[in-house]
C-alpha cells in the first residue's frame, strides 16, 4: 500500500531476495528492533578476490527443512548485535535488494540461526529508511502468498539431495538397534552417518561454532541428529547434544530430556509430582537412617537400586531385613548413591516395555525374568512375547514419556495389586528384543517421526533401494 511517497507495510510480510536466489520469505516486522536478519546456518568465511566472503544456508519455510538454498555474499560488516532477551553475539552483516510488493531496495542483514523463532526472518527499522510505515495491526498488506503459491515459487529449489542428513550419535556400530536406524534411514532415501560420542568434539565461538569429528570433518550440515548414549557418556553426550541443538540441529531427544531420564531420583520425583504411580521409593544418605529407609518403603524383600544402572545392572533383591540393611550400607560406605523400592511380588518377575514414539505407544512387550532371576531385563537373560495393553497402562506410559520430554522412550510398567506402576524410562531403548516378539519395523518408525518433525516428504517419483549386505556407513 503507497500513501503519497510512502509505503504503508504490515505487521508481518512476504520478501524476496533475488540477489541471493530466495523467492519469498515471512518477515515479522519491528520497527522496535534496528537490525534486520535472515535466517541463516552452516555459516562459512572465505575470501574472493582478496575481499571477504560468506556462504550459508537458509530454510527459507518457517517449522520445515524441507528447502534448503545455498547462498553467498560478500561481507560488509561484522559487529555484535544484542538480541531481544539481552544476549549479545558476533553476527556477519551482508547486503541485499529486498524486494515486498512492487517495490525493491538495497538493505543490510544480518545472519543468524532463527530456528527458535516465530519467523525466518526480521525486518528492522533501518532497512525501513524514512519512507516506510508500519501498521502492526494488520497483515500481508502487499501481498499475502498462499501455500500452493509458495509450492509454486520453490519447485525449482528443492535440495539435491534425495534424503536428510542423519547422524548416529552412539558408541558401538556393530548393535542391533544402530545397525537397524542406519538401515532403516538408508531404505527412506536418507544419508546415515554413525557418529562415536568420543570422536565428536566442539568449538564454541559466537561467530561460528561447529561441531566436529575426528579428522576435522564439520557436523554443522547435519539434519538430525539420534541420540544413543551409553550411561558412563551422559554428561559428555548431552554436552554434544545441547550443541548440535545450538546449530538449529533438530535432536531426537533433547539432552534435558535424556538427562532426566538417567538420574533415576529426579525421574521419580517428576513421576511423583506428576501423579504417576511408581513402586515406593525411598532415598537417604546417612547409614543411621537403614533401619526406617527399609520400613519406609514396606519392608523386606525390597529392591536396591544404584542411581546410574541400566540394563538391570546395579540392581539388587535383598530378601529380608538383614541382607537390605548391610547391602544398603555396604554400598554408602562407598560412597554409592542409591534408591530403595519395595518389592511387588505379585508381579511374578514380570514387566511391560511400551515403545513410546512422538506421544504415541507403537509397540509393547511383556518381559520375563529367567528362572531363578527377578530382573526381566532382556540383558539379564529375560525373554520377551508380544502383549496388548490396557488403555491405563498406555495412557501412563505415553505421560511418563511426556514428563520426562522424551520424544523417543521406552517405557517399563509393572502390573501390581494397586494398578500400572512405572519402573523406569529408557531413553535409548533397545530395538532388538521389541522388532523380534513383534516383528514391527521400530527403527522405521523413529525415521518417519523425524521425517515429520522437519516437514521432509519422500519424492514419490524416487526409488530407494538398500542392499542387505550394504556397510554400516562410519565415520573414522
Amino acid at each position: 500500500m503507497e500513501l503519497g511517497e510512502h509505503i504503508i507495510i504490515g505487521g508481518e510480510e512476504w520478501c524476496a531476495f533475488p540477489g541471493l536466489n530466495i523467492p519469498a520469505i515471512k518477515a515479522r516486522v519491528d520497527s522496535g528492533a534496528k537490525t534486520s536478519t535472515i535466517h541463516a546456518s552452516n555459516i562459512h568465511k572465505f575470501m574472493r578476490k582478496g575481499e571477504k566472503w560468506v556462504s550459508f544456508e537458509v530454510h527459507p519455510i518457517q517449522d520445515s527443512r524441507r528447502i534448503t538454498l545455498h547462498c553467498k555474499a560478500k561481507v560488509v560488516d561484522h559487529r555484535n548485535i544484542k538480541s531481544s532477551s539481552g544476549i549479545s553475539e558476533k553476527r556477519f552483516v551482508i547486503q541485499s535488494t529486498m524486494k515486498i510488493g512492487n517495490f525493491q531496495w538495497n538493505i543490510e542483514l544480518t545472519l543468524a540461526n532463527r530456528d527458535s523463532m516465530g519467523f525466518r526472518m526480521l525486518l528492522g527499522r533501518e532497512a525501513m529508511e524514512n519512507r516506510v510505515f508500519v501498521d502492526p495491526a494488520n497483515s500481508f498488506l502487499l501481498g499475502d502468498y498462499s501455500g500452493e503459491k509458495i509450492s509454486e515459487l520453490y519447485q525449482h529449489f528443492k535440495d539435491v539431495r534425495s534424503g536428510l542428513r542423519i547422524g548416529v550419535l552412539a558408541s558401538n556400530p556393530e548393535l542391533y538397534s544402530n545397525k537397524r536406524i542406519i538401515e532403516a534411514g538408508e531404505e527412506r532415501g536418507h544419508e546415515m552417518v554413525f557418529l562415536n560420542v568420543q570422536q565428536c568434539y566442539m568449538k564454541l565461538d559466537a561467530t561460528n561454532p561447529e561441531v566436529r569429528f575426528r579428522g576435522g570433518r564439520s557436523l554443522n550440515n547435519l539434519d538430525a541428529i539420534i541420540p544413543r548414549l551409553r550411561p558412563n557418556l551422559t554428561f559428555y553426550g548431552c554436552a554434544l547434544i545441547r550443541q548440535f541443538d545450538s546449530l538449529g540441529i533438530f535432536c531426537a531427544n533433547s539432552w534435558e530430556s535424556i538427562g532426566r531420564s538417567r538420574d533415576k531420583l529426579f525421574s521419580s520425583q517428576l513421576f511423583s509430582q506428576n501423579g504417576i504411580q511408581i513402586p515406593i521409593t525411598g532415598f537417604a544418605k546417612s547409614p543411621l537412617d537403614t533401619t526406617d529407609l527399609i520400613q519406609m518403603v514396606n519392608g523386606a524383600p525390597l529392591i536396591i537400586k544404584l542411581l546410574e544402572g541400566t540394563q538391570g545392572k546395579g540392581v539388587v533383591l535383598a530378601e529380608n531385613a538383614k541382607a537390605a540393611e548391610s547391602v544398603i550400607n555396604a554400598f554408602k560406605s562407598l560412597n554409592a548413591n542409591i534408591l530403595v523400592q519395595e518389592f511387588i511380588k505379585e508381579a511374578g518377575g514380570k514387566d511391560i516395555r511400551c515403545f513410546v514414539i512422538d506421544g504415541k505407544v507403537v509397540a509393547s512387550i511383556q518381559r520375563e525374568a529367567a528362572k531363578g532371576e527377578f530382573r526381566a531385563n532382556l540383558h539379564q537373560g529375560g525373554t520377551a512375547s508380544v502383549i496388548k495393553i490396557t488403555a491405563e497402562e498406555k495412557k501412563l506410559a505415553v505421560k511418563a514419556a511426556k514428563v520426562l520430554g522424551l520424544q523417543i522412550a521406552g517405557v517399563d510398567i509393572i502390573r501390581s495389586n494397586k494398578g500400572p506402576l512405572v519402573l523406569e524410562v529408557n531413553s535409548s531403548p533397545g530395538l532388538e528384543g521389541i522388532e523380534t516378539a513383534t516383528g514391527k519395523d521400530i527403527a522405521g518408525m523413529m525415521i518417519l517421526a523425524i521425517e515429520r518433525q522437519l516437514g521432509w516428504q519422500q519424492n514419490p517419483d524416487t526409488t530407494v533401494s538398500v542392499h542387505q549386505n550394504q556397510e554400516l556407513k562410519v565415520m573414522d
